[in-house]
């Protein structure tokens, strides 16, 4: 038993002596290049024509836009052309 204690305490030394073989990472913070604001949404339900709902549909099919970012972006855009913001 006393022999393994000697070699647990010259293993000890030798950890503390050595130089590591491989670089140690280091580790940096990434830098955030601008903050993403998300805006908190709210349900919004209404009826529409249904020659209006497909053209929105076939629309956002060929352009890879969902129906919601369509809808947004109309309504926006009426705010605008109507004076809000």
């Amino acid at each position: 038993m006393e022999d393994y204690k000697k070699k647990l305490g010259s293993l000890a030394d030798k950890i503390k002596s050595d130089q590591p073989a491989a670089p140690i990472q280091q580790v940096t913070p990434v830098k955030i290049q601008a903050a993403i604001v998300v805006e908190e949404e709210a349900r919004f339900n209404n009826w529409i024509p249904k020659s209006l709902k497909k053209k929105i549909k076939a629309f956002g099919a060929e352009n890879d836009i969902s129906q919601k970012d369509i809808t947004i972006r109309a309504l926006r855009n009426f705010l605008l052309e109507n004076g809000l913001k």
